[in-house]
């Protein structure tokens, strides 16, 4: 049978019916052919017929250049449609956003900005799958054979043949009792020592498991006792725990998708004073569109912004906001008192126009008094005049971002940070590393690495002594690739290190910010060690290690763990 062709610029949106032929009576000639076409997207259903083949071509043809031009209608429409909705919704969302700059203070009036202290702890339970599914092995026995007496004839009786014939029977199914017997013993011991295996297993198993769920309970509680350390801190006012209060509740505060929250703070205890460096939005990052309008004829959507003007208001009304908001935040947060004031110093990042390069300046500055800022009704204020009556400093307007000299300058210099001890002069052969006072192993690590770092222009300091498993010292390598802030922390151990101390030290990372951790020991560490170690940014230094580092760079010593465990008992005791 002849067949149609179809021609259309949307084949993919067509499907063609099987062509068929209605023929004569005595089906020697055909009457008339038909087909039937569907169009997907337009939802449309048509069935074509002609008597001859090219009279039915003309009709597809003209079918298809008709659907062709629906179809280009339809989807005219349809952008059309689709145009105008994403333009509204754009102009939809512009006002949003805009309107969204004036209730930033306004937002935090009605959140409760204190820590809820339990609500920081992991109360989650172990979730482990403790099921066993390696499948218990089964017994297969083959049931006991039946002794089948022997059919005896009365000719076996005749003749005396009937006692042979119940002992060949009985002697033959004594043999096959035999054999199950031996088999039965075989297959038992084989049972038995798949079932050991199992049994092997299944204890592994419910041990690796009690040994996981005791672990994970274990980091929990360290965890969530932590955060107790960090909530009695805070009640007793310790300096670090005050900073990290005050960043928890900043970190906490919701701006939504305005601007992205940066900020440095610390705290003065003897004046109650915490100080906070905030970088304000840029000027550039601030949203100015008002509207949007879909174009048919384009398809295209145009675009309406806010007027400059209205952009500097805008930014300024931003940032006096923003101010006010934090400053009552970590007031709100301090149910100890620990704050009497609260420095702000508002930072601006954007490009010198004069120059191109970029710049980073304090464009307002404001110490306030809890006393005289617990009096003002935040709800009714104007925020430009709230700051100006609380003695803030700023240029008239925020928007020319001129720079101002801040009330009080934020102090940057890590306190943590204690003077250096150089030891590795005094090193000789014999001087056992395993052995040596912590707090001088801890200054030995450091000038030894300062000396590795000291080719790149490297700085290694020594922070005080810490029993939280904290920072023993940091590093800051000016290496643009490589470098960054190294913690570093100084294990002497005279036994294997875990993965105890591994993970310590990436959480410590991760709370300084480091791009890098070196755990070093006298010792060396187990495998769990090395596993959690592994794909992570962290150095795992043995002893042996150590002792080349020294050699590299001309010092002798060694590491004796057996003679270092017995001096440091004798250290003990005496």
């Amino acid at each position: 049978m002849e067949e149609v062709v179809v021609r259309s610029e949307n084949l993919r949106s067509i499907t063609v019916g099987q062509l068929q032929a209605k023929f004569s009576a005595d089906g020697t000639r055909i009457l008339r052919y038909y087909v039937d076409f569907w169009h997907n997207e337009l939802d449309l259903h048509k069935d074509l017929s002609a008597p001859e083949i090219y009279l039915l071509q003309g009709k597809v043809d003209a079918l298809m250049a008709a659907w062709d031009k629906k179809l280009a209608d339809h989807r005219r429409k349809t952008a059309v449609v689709a145009g105008k909705d994403q333009a509204d919704q754009m102009t939809i969302e512009a006002a949003a956003r805009i309107d969204a700059l004036s209730t930033i203070l306004a937002h935090t009036l009605g959140v409760d900005d204190r820590v809820d202290w339990e609500s920081l702890k992991d109360k989650s339970g172990y979730r482990d799958d403790p099921t066993f599914r390696v499948p218990k092995p089964l017994r297969a026995s083959r049931p006991q054979p039946n002794h089948t007496p022997p059919q005896i004839t009365f000719w076996d009786k005749l003749f005396g043949r009937k006692q042979r014939k119940l002992k060949e029977a009985l002697a033959s199914y004594e043999l096959v009792l035999q054999d199950w017997r031996a088999e039965e013993k075989i297959g038992e011991a084989a049972f038995n020592g798949k079932l050991a295996a199992w049994n092997a297993q299944k204890l592994e198993f419910e041990a690796d498991f009690e040994r996981r769920k005791t672990e994970f309970l274990s980091r929990q509680a360290e965890q969530n006792g932590k955060v107790d350390a960090l909530a009695l801190g805070v009640a007793l006012g310790e300096m670090q725990s005050v900073v990290e209060h005050a960043t928890l509740v900043l970190e906490k505060s919701d701006y939504g998708d305005l601007f992205e929250k940066s900020f440095e703070v610390d705290y003065v205890s003897d004046e109650k004073t915490l100080l906070i460096e905030y970088t304000l939005p840029s000027p550039d990052q601030m949203p100015i569109l008002k509207s949007a309008r879909f174009i048919p004829s384009t398809g295209e959507i145009k675009e309406t912004y806010i007027s400059e003007r209205e952009q500097k208001a805008n930014f300024d009304a931003t940032c006096y906001q923003i101010c006010l908001r934090t400053i009552h935040e970590v007031f709100e947060a301090d149910d100890h008192r620990n704050l009497q004031k609260v420095l702000f110093n508002g930072f601006a990042k954007y490009v010198d126009r004069s120059t191109g390069r970029d710049v980073r300046s304090c464009i307002m500055s404001v110490l306030v008094d809890r006393e005289k800022f617990e009096e003002i009704d935040l709800s009714r204020v104007d925020p430009k005049a709230c700051f100006r009556a609380l003695k803030g400093v700023s240029a008239s307007t925020l928007s020319a971002l001129a720079a101002i000299p801040p009330v009080m300058e934020l102090n940057k210099e890590d306190r943590r940070f204690v003077d250096s001890k150089d030891n590795a002069a005094s090193l000789t052969a014999e001087t056992n590393l395993a052995a040596m006072d912590w707090e001088d192993f801890e200054h030995l690590v450091r000038e030894l690495f300062e000396k590795e770092f000291a080719s790149r222009g490297g700085e290694v300091r020594v922070t005080q002594a810490s029993s939280d498993g904290g920072v023993d010292a940091v590093a800051f390598d000016p290496d643009p690739i490589t470098g960054g802030k190294i913690v570093i922390q100084a294990k002497r151990y005279t036994r294997t290190v875990g993965v105890t101390a591994v993970r310590d030290l990436y959480g410590t990372m991760q709370h300084e910010g480091a791009s890098r951790g070196i755990l070093i020991t006298t010792a060396d560490y187990g495998p769990d060690a090395y596993s959690f170690a592994s794909g992570k940014p962290i150095t795992l230094f043995t002893g042996s290690n150590l002792l080349h580092l020294l050699e590299k760079h001309g010092y002798r010593a060694k590491i004796d763990l057996r003679e270092a465990r017995k001096e440091l008992n004798l250290r003990d005791l005496g």
